[in-house]
């Protein structure tokens, strides 16, 4: 049923990490968040990705990260949720990682592309030999953060596996997102794979436009780790105005570049990123959610202006955040 949901389309943020001040995990807060974003109706959570820190692995924390947040969602959600889980490395890796995964009840794999000296064709084998785990959801990331490029020719031939349940495409651009779908569509079992959005910079176009005769049925994001009620009813008015709802389509037209600004700060665009993990617990923080921006890395911080540009995008979009749902739940989340 979790994987009917994944394919229908549905509202999933990436999960991000509860880190005390010396930086180990934090878990009532970890366990808050997950809360929150059941509570907020996201319909997903992806837990061990990027805005969770990849630095997990090597701080030791995939396997208790992923255990709390299946924990919670097993024990308190009371309806389907789609678990999935970030899978990294070469293919030795990414199959131990899919196999914790299993282990603990995650219905899927976001996996990454990031594999140092990999050409297409070794992503496609070591895609098949994870998907005799669990199913494969592809990602395409952003080169800022070290993603790939990647060929037409290489996402039809992945979208034929049959494991694959998926696609987040987040290449931050147009031109990749338009090729990328193109060899999906062009793929046998195109039809079979549900496309996701994971270009924070371009939320509600991706959502509202179609692709190569395909559209995104929803999106796995980092920007909706943050302000997720409202990322929640933003979606509910996608699929209002898709069904014909005029007021919904002129209101998302008028916000869409509204939501792209508020990616801005919230993922420190004016820096190359460098605050986009930070930038998530800052708005965490202020909500009493986090206790505090802490990243694994040391270096990692919010970058000059940035917190300045996030009350900008609160104040000037008040429709964009969550404040209030937060403060009337903050306290039960955080038992």
């Amino acid at each position: 049923m979790s994987l009917d949901l994944l394919r229908d389309g549905t509202v999933i943020p990436a999960h991000p990490l509860a880190l005390t001040a010396d930086r180990r995990l934090d878990e009532r807060r970890q366990r808050a968040l997950t809360r929150y974003y059941l509570a907020a109706g996201a319909g997903g959570l992806a837990v061990g990705v990027h805005t969770t820190q990849f630095a997990i692995r090597s701080a030791g924390l995939l396997e208790p990260v992923l255990a709390l947040a299946a924990e919670v969602v097993d024990g308190e959600a009371g309806r389907p949720v789609v678990k999935v889980a970030g899978a990294c490395g070469d293919t030795a890796q990414a199959v131990a990682e899919a196999e914790l995964a299993a282990g603990l009840g995650y219905h899927a794999v976001l996996l990454s592309p990031v594999v140092p000296g990999a050409d297409e064709v070794a992503l496609l084998e070591r895609a098949k030999a994870v998907g005799e785990v669990l199913p494969v959801i592809g990602f395409y990331l952003q080169p800022a953060i070290g993603g790939p490029r990647l060929s037409t020719a290489f996402w039809r031939a992945f979208a034929d596996l049959p494991p694959v349940v998926a696609v987040k495409l987040a290449p931050f651009d147009r031109y990749r997102t338009l090729e990328a779908v193109r060899g999906i569509a062009a793929a046998d079992r195109g039809g079979e794979v549900a496309l996701y959005t994971g270009n924070d910079d371009h939320i509600v176009g991706d959502l509202l436009g179609e692709f190569a005769g395909r559209r995104f049925v929803g999106g796995l994001l980092g920007q909706w780790a943050v302000w997720t009620r409202a990322a929640v009813e933003l979606f509910g008015q996608v699929r209002a105005a898709r069904a014909g709802d005029a007021a919904a389509l002129a209101l998302l037209t008028d916000r869409a570049a509204a939501v792209t600004d508020a990616n801005a700060a919230v993922f420190d665009a004016a820096h190359d990123f460098h605050g986009c993990i930070a930038g998530v617990h800052e708005v965490l923080r202020r909500q009493g959610l986090l206790d505090g921006v802490w990243c694994l890395d040391p270096a990692e911080g919010l970058s000059p202006g940035q917190a300045e540009e996030l009350t900008r995008v609160a104040a000037a979009y008040p429709w964009l955040t969550d404040d209030e749902f937060v403060a009337a739940h903050r306290d039960d989340w955080l038992r």
